[in-house]
């Protein structure tokens, strides 16, 4: 699995989620997940969530750092576990790097009430992918939410956080598929 940190700023709006983004615009072929920072406007025509197109909710920030996993298989379910994953491993970072305390709920981080991040995975003809955005700044967002920033991390180590993240989610997927090819089946 291959990872890469995008230096271009990106405006994140729900496209970007799509089978190949990372071999046709990074030449990045196979499973991986890139990282990139980025305001975020997803749009309704553009929501995979139908819980949030149904409730009319938007998805707005003036500054995030985005993740966008591809992997090339057809198991949404895995997928959607593999999502927790990431978000487990995003909680423990931040904790790490900041001493904040945030708590997890579902596909999503929160310290107290205040929403820190944003989530969701689907599936694409050709393999299944995950957008993972969190909050640099909080400003005029739709709902309360807290930022990396306000945690303590400052907004000129969003790189470095970000290889953090990718490095541990690659070693996990590998860690997992070493784990499987070293047991023997039972009768």
């Amino acid at each position: 699995m291959k990872y890469k940190f995008v230096q271009e700023v990106t405006h994140y709006n729900g496209t970007q989620l799509s089978s190949l983004w990372a071999y046709k615009n990074f030449g990045i072929q196979g499973d991986s997940i890139i990282s990139f920072r980025g305001s975020c406007q997803v749009n309704l025509s553009h929501m995979v969530d139908l819980a949030d197109v149904r409730s009319g909710d938007t998805i707005y920030s003036e500054d995030m750092l985005h993740f966008i996993i591809e992997h090339f298989d057809m198991d949404l379910e895995k997928t959607v576990t593999r999502q927790r994953m990431l978000i487990t491993i995003i909680k423990d970072a931040l904790e790490e790097e900041t001493g904040s305390r945030l708590h997890r709920q579902g596909d999503d981080l929160y310290m107290e009430e205040r929403k820190l991040s944003v989530s969701i995975a689907t599936l694409s003809p050709v393999s299944t992918l995950i957008h993972t955005g969190i909050n640099i700044s909080s400003k005029n967002t739709p709902l309360p939410t807290v930022s990396t920033h306000e945690l303590g991390c400052p907004e000129e180590n969003s790189e470095i956080l970000a290889e953090k993240i990718m490095r541990r989610y690659v070693d996990e997927i590998n860690s997992i598929k070493m784990a499987r090819c070293k047991v023997r089946g039972v009768d």
